[in-house]
This record gives structure tokens, C-alpha cells and sequence, in this order.
């Protein structure tokens, strides 16, 4: 068998900001040379597909800087520290966004968006029999909340209007799973206190994703 694993030999925080730090550790590598690993260093986030019916769901339109694009994404956001539950900062969000609340959440998948270069784990969610309420946007966060017919954004994937990764792999993540006739190997995806994956799913869950979620998450 190939070895693989590097072993750290000295982590070294280069940058410190609001958002992300920034690393460049030293690691062994396993041929017994030195290397370095330059990787940003983040809490993690939650995303939510949130249904307004059986038929449409709520997405946000807002421009993002290092694209320089107007996006469309399902409601996310960060967590505030490494020990903050996705409940809390899954809720917050999502009324902060949309200014709905729901009733129902239940758990998609977790995933890293970018493991050559992040520690980035994001966890996704899709919620239902959601309240309306006033959204209320961080003072830099101009965004605007819509809804769309599900099949439509869907479709948008497809199309290349959705290229955002968490929206993409939500929607299609939500339609595998609720079309699992078509896949003999799919299950139930409730994550389990006692297991670091999410319980008889075809979706593994990865290491290091911090807390754990109980079937059915009440904000």
C-alpha cells in the first residue's frame, strides 16, 4: 500500500482576519522529506435549501467580489467560531437572509469545498413549513431573497446560471435523495451522534466536521 499521510511538524498562522486565516505549515512528507502547506484556515458554514412549498423554494441573489458576479445561492452562511452548533448559525441565517424561520430542518450532507487549499467543511440542510418574518442582512451584505419554482433552479444548474458549489450540490444532493427509487443504494440521511458519517447513506461524512446533528433539527 502506498503511504500517503503527512505527518505536521510546525503550524505557522500568516494572516489573521475577519473572515479566514491563513497557514503555511511545515509537514513531513512520506518519504521523509520537509514541505510546506499553504491552506486558509476556516470554521466552517451551513447552507439551507429552503422550501416555501412541495413546488418552490427561497434563494438569495447578491454580488460576490472575488467573481465579480451577481449570484444565485440557498441562504448560508459561516459559523461564528469551530464550537458553534449549525443549528444556531443554520437559523440565524437563514432568518437573517430571508427572514423566514422554519419549523422543520433536516440534514443533507457535509462536504469540503476546497481540501487542497481549505479546512473549510460545509454543512447542507434543506428546511420546511417555514414562517415569514423581516430579514435583517449584516451592515456590509446587500442581498435580495426570492422564491423560484424548484424544478426551475434545478434546471439552472444545468443551464450555468446557479455555479455556485453549495446551490449546486444542495439541489442536486435534495433530488437524488428524494428520488431514491431510481437509486437502490440510497437511505435514510440522518446523521447520528455516535457515527462520524451520516447513518445508511451512500454520503460519507468527512473527518474533522465538528459537531454532530440529531435527526431533526428544531430552531
Amino acid at each position: 500500500m502506498v503511504k500517503m499521510v503527512e505527518k505536521l511538524i510546525r503550524k505557522r498562522p500568516v494572516y489573521r482576519g475577519k473572515s479566514i486565516n491563513f497557514n503555511v505549515d511545515t509537514i513531513l512528507l512520506p518519504n521523509g522529506k520537509k514541505a510546506t502547506r499553504e491552506y486558509l484556515d476556516h470554521p466552517g458554514a451551513v447552507g439551507v435549501l429552503p422550501f416555501l412549498n412541495p413546488h418552490t423554494i427561497i434563494m438569495v441573489r447578491q454580488y460576490r467580489h472575488p467573481v465579480e458576479e451577481i449570484t444565485y445561492e440557498i441562504p448560508a452562511g459561516k459559523l461564528h467560531s469551530n464550537s458553534e452548533s449549525p443549528k444556531v448559525c443554520l437559523s440565524r441565517e437563514l432568518r437573517e437572509e430571508t427572514g423566514y424561520t422554519a419549523r422543520r430542518i433536516r440534514p443533507l450532507l457535509s462536504y469540503w469545498p476546497s481540501p487542497a487549499f481549505s479546512n473549510e467543511i460545509l454543512h447542507l440542510f434543506y428546511a420546511e413549513d417555514l414562517t415569514p418574518g423581516s430579514s435583517a442582512p449584516d451592515e456590509d451584505e446587500f442581498l435580495c431573497a426570492f422564491s423560484v419554482p424548484y424544478k426551475t433552479a434545478l434546471q439552472w444548474v444545468f443551464q450555468g446560471k446557479i455555479q455556485d458549489s453549495k446551490t449546486v450540490i444542495a439541489l442536486l444532493a435534495y433530488e437524488a435523495l428524494h428520488n431514491r427509487k431510481h437509486y437502490t443504494t440510497f437511505g435514510s440521511a440522518l446523521f447520528s451522534r455516535r457515527q462520524r458519517h451520516i447513518k445508511n447513506s451512500p454520503w460519507p461524512r468527512p473527518r474533522h466536521a465538528g459537531r454532530q446533528f440529531t435527526k431533526e433539527v428544531m430552531p
